[in-house]
């Protein structure tokens, strides 16, 4: 069966993994970053995500809701356990250092397979729809995806913030006369 779900899937599906490994491959080497990039990006996924949500269930509160506690939870325990650490600021570039990690890689391809899953059960049951606890389930997990990638935009956020504040307290406002 699942032979045959992977090869009744739309094209486009696998070009979009395509796109997503490679995103996942350039996480794995350290980089310079802006602190838009690195804060608007899971914004945006987040709001993307909750659209999803909203207009994949029939009990959309319900889902969102779910939703919304996985963003809470996965948000707090980014922070709790501190799993962005390693990101420096730069202050010469005005942007983030981010070492390499798989870490986002494997979020990404699990994101990926989550989502997949879901289409395909939704293809296969559209019931599944309406169907309220098919519904929080993938709300919260969805919430959860968007709750770690928030809380690391959170970090980098932070690093930026106190990277840039300590920059102008160490440097000058204006260059000294000769």
């Amino acid at each position: 069966m699942l032979i045959t779900i992977v090869q009744h899937a739309p094209r486009w599906v696998w070009f979009v993994l395509a796109a997503l490994l490679a995103l996942g491959v350039s996480q794995s080497f350290s980089r310079r970053v802006s602190v838009q990039r690195a804060t608007l990006l899971p914004i945006a996924l987040a709001a993307v995500s909750s659209y999803g949500v909203v207009m994949t269930f029939a009990q959309a509160w319900l889902a969102l809701a779910a939703w919304a506690t996985g963003i809470a939870a996965a948000l707090a325990l980014t922070i709790v356990l501190e799993v962005w650490r390693g990101v420096t600021w730069s202050a010469r570039d005005e942007r983030l250092v981010v070492p390499g990690s798989w870490v986002p890689m494997l979020l990404i391809v699990a994101r990926f397979a989550v989502k997949f899953g879901v289409g395909a059960s939704l293809a296969l049951g559209p019931s599944l729809a309406h169907d309220p606890g098919f519904g929080a389930a993938v709300g919260l997990v969805y919430g959860s995806f968007s709750g770690v990638f928030l809380g690391r935009g959170l970090a980098m956020w932070q690093v930026a913030r106190q990277g840039s504040q300590t920059t102008r307290l160490v440097a000058p406002p204006h260059p000294l006369p000769e």
